[in-house]
């Protein structure tokens, strides 16, 4: 077998072990191997999820999973005068780092807290809008995230979710906009392709929290 051809069949393999390891035991990004979260993402871009995230000055925003803040720095800029961004991880290690690159960069509006996308430590309704980006399918009950980020959510608030079919745990959007009404919340707007996509959904006015 040539060497081209090797090395593909080996990726493949090695991809669909981890497709397979991710789905059995969903879990948070290894802080050892953080470099690999600050690649360039020409799918999911920072200014991809601007322009559907829409973060204007004076909102408050929660982001799950920040990882090192590769997406974070921008949207806590635009949130400038008055915003706030909290971030939510469970591990420490990314909280440190996150907020260490908001310091540098002159951003005060990073509030971090540690803590489970499945079991969100804030009050009902705290904030405008909420985002997360290639994390929902490391949470091992990703409905019940869902659920949490819709009570959280002002009525009619937004939530983004990215996703990249690179990534072990990627849930299809056709299961995410299922899952998602589920929880009240409704695909009000996508960008990108069915392998790499940032969908906006709208949290439901009635929906009990």
């Amino acid at each position: 077998m040539p060497r081209g051809r090797t090395a593909l069949f080996l990726a493949c393999g090695a991809w669909l072990g981890l497709r397979a390891w991710a789905a059995l035991r969903p879990t948070a990004f290894p802080y050892l191997a953080r470099p690999v979260l600050d690649l360039p993402r020409p799918l999911i871009t920072r200014g991809g999820l601007l322009k559907i995230l829409e973060p204007a000055p004076g909102e408050r925003m929660l982001e799950v999973g920040p990882g090192t803040g590769y997406y974070t720095l921008p949207v806590a800029a635009r949130l400038q005068p008055g915003g706030l961004l909290e971030v939510l991880e469970v591990r420490q290690s990314y909280l440190d780092h996150t907020l260490e690159r908001a310091r540098k960069a002159g951003l005060a509006n990073v509030l971090p807290r540690l803590g489970d996308g499945a079991q969100l430590p804030y009050p009902s309704g705290r904030f405008d809008a909420a985002y997360l980006v290639t994390v929902l399918g490391e949470i091992p009950d990703p409905q019940a995230a869902l659920h949490e980020l819709r009570r959280v959510l002002k009525p009619g608030g937004r939530l983004v979710v990215g996703e990249i079919f690179i990534d072990p745990d990627f849930p299809r959007l056709t299961w995410l906009v299922r899952r998602a009404r589920a929880a009240g919340l409704m695909l009000d707007r996508r960008t990108g392709i069915p392998l790499a996509y940032f969908a906006r959904f709208r949290a439901e006015p009635n929906v009990e929290r």
